[in-house]
């Protein structure tokens, strides 16, 4: 290995303000009983948390009577040195349908306004069509674009159709 890829550090990313309390009681953790770990958090060092997205839009609405918007807004104003993540679907932002690019660029202009700075997305069928809007409007609002591939076994996913689909991210 070259001596420039060895000295790159390996950035570790927290989930647990979003995918714990998703796993283990379906996204219903207030922010007010995140908010108070927040500056322990920030200091110990992570290269992003990941705290919105998935399910955490959803459920803020539906169940915790919370306003997204201001969740994401708070978590901004206590992660000051660490960066903020989300996970994206893609063409289907955070919902369950398609929505038209004009709303998912707009979504993602909001999202970075707000306070992500990484966009983690993915398509539940790593249908690349479906990463390209939510990928331009990241580089475009000055947010890192991550794609996702969803992995499984099967006999039609051989190393070369993970080649092949990583070599089209990589365009």
């Amino acid at each position: 290995m070259s001596d420039e890829l060895m000295k790159k550090p390996v950035g570790i990313t927290e989930t647990v303000l979003r995918d714990a309390h998703q796993s283990l009681i379906a996204t219903r953790m207030p922010i007010e009983e995140m908010l108070p770990i927040v500056p322990v958090m920030d200091q110990v060092g992570y290269h992003s948390v990941e705290c919105w997205g998935g399910a955490t839009f959803d459920a803020c609405l539906r169940f915790l009577k919370e306003d997204p918007w201001v969740r994401l807004r708070k978590l901004r104003e206590g992660f000051k040195k660490t960066k903020l993540q989300m996970l994206f679907r893609g063409q289907n932002i955070l919902g369950y349908k398609h929505y038209p690019d004009d709303v998912v660029e707009y979504f993602v202009q909001k999202s970075i306004a707000n306070g992500i700075d990484i966009l983690r997305i993915f398509d539940c069928l790593n249908d690349m069509r479906n990463l390209e809007t939510s990928v331009k409007a990241c580089k475009k609002e000055g947010g890192h674009a991550q794609v996702t591939l969803v992995y499984t076994l099967g006999d039609a996913y051989t190393m070369d159709y993970w080649m092949n689909i990583s070599k089209e991210i990589e365009s």
